[in-house]
């Protein structure tokens, strides 16, 4: 069988980001073993990935759902929450980090504002005696 082209997967995938990232996909599937639905004939994971898709021999959409559910860092509980705290929930948190943050940083201020007092009263001191 001829090698496959890109052009002939863009058929089947019109944005070549997509097909890089379904093929790519594909090949790690191929290599942690699933099946393959074409003859290897000798090719490496990514060319036969390839060429399962310009033969539509494997479905996309799946391929699409296991691609985003591998990429996923946090996966949403569809549970409803106990407390009853809908939209929303969690902000008194986030509320109350970003108060904290801004006590330190005004602390930080008045700290500042002190050093720069005590040299001031210094420099005052220092030009009263010279």
């Amino acid at each position: 069988m001829a090698r496959v082209t890109v052009e002939d997967c863009v058929q089947k995938i019109p944005n070549r980001f997509d097909l890089v990232m379904l093929a790519a996909q594909r090949a790690r599937e191929i290599l942690a073993g699933s099946q393959l639905t074409i003859d290897r004939d000798n090719d490496k994971n990514p060319v036969v990935a390839l060429r399962e898709i310009a033969d539509e021999t494997v479905n996309l959409d799946n391929l699409s759902n296991n691609l985003v559910t591998g990429l996923q860092r946090h996966i949403e509980n569809d549970e409803p929450e106990e407390d009853g705290a809908g939209f929303g929930a969690g902000t008194g948190d986030l509320l109350a980090e970003m108060q904290q943050a801004q006590i330190s940083q005004d602390d930080a201020e008045d700290a500042d504002m002190s050093i720069d007092g005590e040299f001031e009263d210094d420099a005052g001191a220092l030009d009263d005696n010279g």
